[in-house]
């Protein structure tokens, strides 16, 4: 090797001995997590992970995982540089956790605001999803940890994900949906792409996404030249030969699956050629030399990484960074003087919905709560918690001093049992908060389960069993639900086992206490490589106090503060992999809430815990309105932060939000017939809207922070290779606070479809109360650049070009006008 030459770059190239099945082997998982070892290459065995907000680890590995902001958070920061210390910090995280390839970023974008992973993806614009998702994959494998970036492709819908065809106009595809994956391949050089369950009709191939060669093989591999790994979706493999010429790499998970001996057979009847094979171990090999599986094992990452002060600061930081001021009549930031009394309202003041339903989901070491950390940043002030109702369709989980075994052992028993009914084993005692029950015995096929719940308050209580597959279920020998439909790993795929549905039975506390025996004789479900289980979650309300009476307690306590405090949100129920929201509504009476509290106390603080937008019909009545997305661990601290303004809420919003859901311009991600199509064409998100001339509640782009801003002397150089926007901004407030230059494009009177305006670029400035700052904004070629359908390439067409800086896409302080021929910019 020469001095520039690494071992990654070299060629991997089989012995003349080398066997065929091992070589085939290294391509399926050797467990849902991990590869084979490869000896011959000298590589130990890979381990991936999800990560998209924290780096969960293998199923074995209970070790709490540093929680981070959901993706839209991170995007709302706008701020590459917060970016790339998060890509640090998770790149960290996988070492300590022994991983090497981390299954993130989502390069999805956000077509219609009630997609299940909405809060999973980064935004609704191509080029911010690109830009953002770019840094944290560079930062991140810049420490020897790879990222995966997915789904690739046309995986902006959870409903019958795992079948319907995305049908995507070739403008578009390239344009938008295809934009942030090539840009996380030239530019940040991703080592890994994750294949998506759906199937893709690209005009030249209608086939599922994990043996779609024009877009595998010919763009992905052959245009962008990605020298990487390309592995399915898990468990979304479903052919031999059409996955491997398709240009498919690696099958996951393991143990089993489509290839094995089915793909040694198919080589040994001529159906593949064996340079296929060897294409494809030769990238896993790379793989595994890029991330040091060649080399002997790095020294341990600190175990107190999730909780270190570092750690801590950058999520906090980050938390802040990421809130959104969607309104202020100056009531922000508070000031600890002011401020002696304040009622805390609302289901997720209580609760916080700190993190997304499905594989993003990670076990945090802690939790900060919004009621300690206000209490910890307002020592002074007395602050009264309210729930003001229920936010959810479940009740809590139960406390676990209510559950024990009928012979008084805390928690449940629960007996395994073959086809006969015959005991598998002695029977064990499970903790009440234990609803997974892994690992059952390969001869196990059904389980019993019993559990004695005490209940010593007086009044009603719910009583809620959640279950997965075929169950009977009985509460004081009374059957209360049962089923004989067999769940299989479909429950994992439509994230449904992740909040079980199952009986409520209502039970009445008089004066002395009541026991209730729950009995439930529920299957072993069996989700292949996921693992066998037997699913059983108790919840529990005292519903002593109903929500009409919660609400009016709530308003009575905020009538009396200085100070209402109401959070309100969605939930594990409401936003998920797997299931695509049916509204766009506040779940339960939250908005009633809201609006009963304002009338009560007008000196209201809204905080809207939610990742996806949410119809808020009380927005511009409230005093201040805060977006803090899903925020992870820190999330409390965050919180206290950015409302007393310790570190200015900068955030932006990186979608669109509704005013009604009767205007947004996708309003679902349903297939017809099977087919999704993606009729918008390049008119997605803000665009979408433009094109309509409908009304946002809040347009793309937009967050006030706690400065107030003026633009002056806009002024454009250079030629469509590179342009350079700079801009005067003065922050003209009595506070240091932070701007997000953003730079947008129009193309009037084109003759082809272009948006109204598109982002072309952004920047952050940290300006001093009363002072002005220079900023300058890089455009490169790109966003010029449209797809010819006609010739299937990149062009730049001439003609008139306008260019914007201003605070969001309808808030546009300065403009320039250009006239663009022979790729040389002539302006007004």
């Amino acid at each position: 090797m020469n001095s520039t030459t690494t071992l990654a770059d070299e060629t991997y190239q089989p012995r003349a001995d080398s066997p065929l099945h091992e070589r085939i082997r290294l391509l399926t998982g050797a467990t849902s997590w991990t590869l084979h070892p490869f000896p011959e290459a000298n590589l130990r065995s890979l381990v991936l992970s999800d990560g998209p907000i924290g780096v969960r680890g293998v199923d074995e590995d209970e070790r709490p995982s540093a929680q981070m902001p959901s993706p839209s958070a991170v995007a709302a920061t706008w701020d590459v540089e917060l970016v790339a210390r998060l890509g640090e910090l998770t790149a960290q995280e996988a070492k300590r956790k022994g991983v090497d390839v981390v299954l993130a970023p989502v390069l999805n974008l956000q077509r219609t605001p009630v997609g299940g992973r909405h809060f999973e993806a980064y935004s609704e614009d191509p080029f911010l999803t690109g830009v953002i998702a770019t840094r944290l994959i560079a930062a991140t494998q810049s420490f020897g940890v790879a990222m995966c970036a997915k789904h690739f492709l046309g995986n902006e819908s959870e409903t019958d994900r795992t079948t319907y065809i995305a049908r995507i106009p070739e403008q578009a595809l390239r344009e938008v949906y295809l934009a942030p994956f090539e840009r996380a391949v030239r530019v940040g050089h991703v080592w890994s792409v994750m294949s998506a369950y759906n199937q893709v009709d690209d005009g030249i191939q209608i086939a599922p996404a994990t043996e779609h060669g024009s877009l595998i093989n010919d763009l992905l591999k052959g245009e962008w030249g990605f020298d990487g790994v390309v592995v399915s979706d898990w468990l979304a493999t479903n052919s031999t030969v059409a996955s491997a010429i398709g240009g498919l790499d690696l099958v996951m998970p393991g143990p089993d699956g489509p290839w094995g001996q089915a793909l040694e057979a198919a080589v040994a009847e001529g159906l593949i050629d064996e340079s296929v094979i060897d294409d494809k171990v030769e990238r896993v090999v790379r793989l595994g030399r890029r991330v040091g599986a060649t080399l002997p094992a790095a020294a341990a990452v600190d175990e107190n990484l999730p909780t270190d002060a570092a750690t801590r600061h950058l999520l906090r930081e980050t938390i802040a960074r990421s809130t959104v001021v969607l309104r202020n009549n100056g009531t922000l930031p508070l000031s600890p003087s002011s401020t002696e009394t304040i009622a805390l309202i609302g289901p997720n003041a209580i609760e916080p919905f700190v993190q997304g339903g499905g594989s993003a989901f990670v076990t945090p070491p802690y939790a900060s709560t919004p009621e300690a950390a206000l209490r910890s940043a307002l020592p002074n002030a007395s602050i009264t918690i309210h729930r003001g109702g229920a936010g959810r369709r479940h009740a809590r989980a139960i406390d676990p001093d209510l559950v024990t075994t009928p012979d008084g052992r805390a928690g449940y028993s629960l007996t395994f049992l073959d086809e006969a009914g015959t005991p598998v084993g002695a029977p064990i005692v499970v903790p009440a908060d234990e609803g997974w029950n892994r690992g059952a015995p390969e001869s196990a096929t059904s389980a019993h389960i019993e559990a004695l719940v005490t209940l010593r308050t007086t009044g009603p209580h719910n009583i809620d069993v959640g279950v997965a597959g075929a169950h009977s279920v009985r509460f004081n020998g009374e059957t209360v639900s049962e089923s004989p439909t067999v769940a299989d790993h479909d429950i994992i795929l439509d994230s449904s086992a992740n909040n079980p549905d199952g009986p409520v039975v209502r039970v009445d506390v008089g004066d002395a206490p009541r026991q209730v025996l729950i009995e439930s004789t529920q299957q072993v479900v069996d989700a292949g490589a996921y693992g066998r289980f037997v699913r059983f979650v108790l919840r529990h309300d005292d519903v002593a106090s109903d929500i009409d009476t919660e609400i009016d307690e709530a308003v009575a306590a905020a009538r009396q503060a200085d100070l209402a405090i109401v959070i309100v949100g969605t939930n594990e129920e409401t936003e998920s992999e797997g299931w695509d929201r049916s509204t766009l509504a506040l779940p339960a009476r939250q908005n009633e809430l809201v609006d009963r509290v304002v009338a009560a106390n007008p000196n209201t603080v809204v905080i809207v815990n939610a990742g996806a937008p949410v119809i808020l019909p009380w927005l511009d009545r409230v005093a201040a309105v805060l977006w803090w997305w899903l925020p992870g661990q820190e999330a409390g601290n965050g919180l206290a932060d950015a409302l007393l303004g310790v570190t200015e809420p900068s955030g932006r919003l990186p979608w669109t939000l509704p005013a009604d859901e009767s205007d947004v311009p996708v309003p679902d991600g349903r297939p017809r017939d099977g087919v999704i199509e993606y009729s918008e064409g390049i008119h997605v998100g803000y665009r979408g809207w433009d094109k309509l001339g409908r009304k946002p509640a809040r347009e793309f782009g937009f967050g006030l922070g706690y400065g107030t801003w003026r633009y002056d002397d806009l002024h454009v150089s250079g030629s469509p290779e590179g342009v350079q926007v700079r801009v005067t901004v003065t922050n003209t407030s009595t506070r240091d606070a932070r701007e997000i230059v953003q730079v947008y494009l129009e193309a009037p009177g084109s003759s082809t479809d272009r948006p109204l305006r598109w982002l072309a670029g952004f920047t952050i400035a940290d300006v001093g109360a009363g002072s002005s700052a220079v900023v300058d904004v890089d455009v490169d070629r790109r966003a010029f650049e449209i797809w010819n359908v006609d010739r299937h390439r990149w062009e730049i067409p001439d003609g008139a070009y306008v260019f914007h800086a201003g605070r969001s896409s309808r808030d546009l302080r300065q403009t320039i006008a250009a006239a663009l021929k022979d790729q040389r910019f002539t302006f007004a």
